[in-house]
């Protein structure tokens, strides 16, 4: 009974993050048909809920070009089936013909998937189901607009909120990342290579989390930008983004990290004794940026805490001979200023803010 209800809890939670979209979509389908009739007066204009259905789906983000898409993708497959329809008649070979040539039109206009595969289906409707007839192609193109519109409509009217898009998988990315830091500090302090190797495999598979949250933020962006409603929430969605960047690259230098730390282990090289403690520092740092950035502030307390471990990353605290300790040493200094640019910093910025790798003596030699 146990693993029933955690998989009908998981199908709910997953039901929950889409319950928003699904029901943008059914109220556009609807109110769709109902311009598309009563203001357009078009006796059966289908493609208007479809287009609305299309436009909108189970996901959000990119609705702007998917409304231009599909629009493109119907006119060029009703364009297309209404002329050679009219001319050679319908039937299999008809079919295939005007299937063919409608989406060969579409790639050869630079269209992406949407556009070819709608101009396909549409071809096949107009071959089909509905010859053409005076008008009917036409109609059908205005159909797909007003369903596009009104999806989009209905976006800009009850819109999701973009910060929650963001801070759902940005706390899934900045996860990964303390989780990693946390684990290398833990296999060096432990001398074991077996739970680097095991950091080093999860390093390998979050560039997955990393393209959700960049696909989230295209989405808060988008939304942000068509519903007036959340037009103030612009500005804090611009802390997520100038963040993205960077805590990728950070993610990419962790795993280098993690794998010459794996190397270092394997090779007995001794590690720095002071390297888990300023591994475990950029951690808890990390886990305040997230946590300022979901309330809208501007990370200083971050930054504050990464610069205060990094003071410990100069070649005095973090000396070692062997080569990829060496390497280790210059991860430890590129996370730094990752995460310091993540806060806001420009990288001229983050890497002058850190303290020399070397430290001077006082007669200057």
């Amino acid at each position: 009974m146990g693993a029933v209800r955690d998989e009908v809890a998981r199908r709910l939670k997953r039901w929950r993050s889409t319950a928003l979209p699904i029901g943008q979509a059914a109220l556009a389908a609807g109110l769709s048909w109902l311009v598309a009739t009563d203001v357009v007066g078009h006796a059966h204009p289908f493609f208007a809920p479809i287009a609305a259905v299309v436009c909108l789906g189970v996901s959000l983000g990119q609705r702007l070009r998917r409304v231009v898409e599909l629009v493109v993708g119907v006119s060029v497959g009703v364009g297309v089936g209404d002329v050679l329809i009219s001319l050679i008649g319908s039937g299999p070979w008809q079919i295939a013909l005007v299937v063919a040539l409608a989406m060969s039109t579409a790639v050869l206009l630079d269209g992406g998937a949407v556009i070819a595969l709608q101009s396909g289906s549409s071809a096949v409707l107009v071959a089909t189901l509905l010859p053409p007839s005076a008008g009917g192609g036409l109609d059908r193109m205005v159909d797909a607009l007003v369903g596009g519109l009104v999806g989009l409509a209905v976006t800009a009217l009850l819109p999701a909120n973009p910060l929650t898009v963001a801070q759902r998988q940005a706390k899934v990315v900045l996860g990964e990342l303390t989780e990693a830091l946390r684990g290398v500090a833990t296999a060096v302090s432990e001398h074991d290579a077996v739970q680097a190797a095991g950091v080093l495999a999860r390093l390998r598979g979050s560039q997955e989390a990393v393209d959700e949250f960049a696909s989230a933020l295209k989405t808060g962006g988008e939304i942000a930008t068509i519903a007036p409603i959340r037009w103030r929430r612009r500005h804090e969605l611009g802390r997520y983004e100038t963040a993205a960047v960077p805590v990728d690259y950070a993610l990419r230098n962790a795993r280098v990290l993690a794998r010459r730390a794996l190397a270092a282990l394997r090779d007995g090289e001794r590690m720095p004794d002071v390297l888990p403690d300023v591994l475990r520092q950029y951690a808890d740092a990390v886990d305040v940026l997230r946590a300022e950035l979901e309330r809208g502030e501007e990370p200083k307390r971050a930054r504050a805490a990464i610069r205060d471990a990094a003071a410990c990353a100069t070649a005095q605290h973090l000396g070692g001979e062997g080569f990829s300790t060496k390497v280790v040493l210059a991860q430890v200094r590129s996370v730094a200023v990752d995460l310091l640019q993540a806060t806001g910093l420009k990288r001229g910025e983050a890497v002058e803010s850190l303290p020399p790798l070397t430290r001077r003596s006082g007669n200057g030699a």
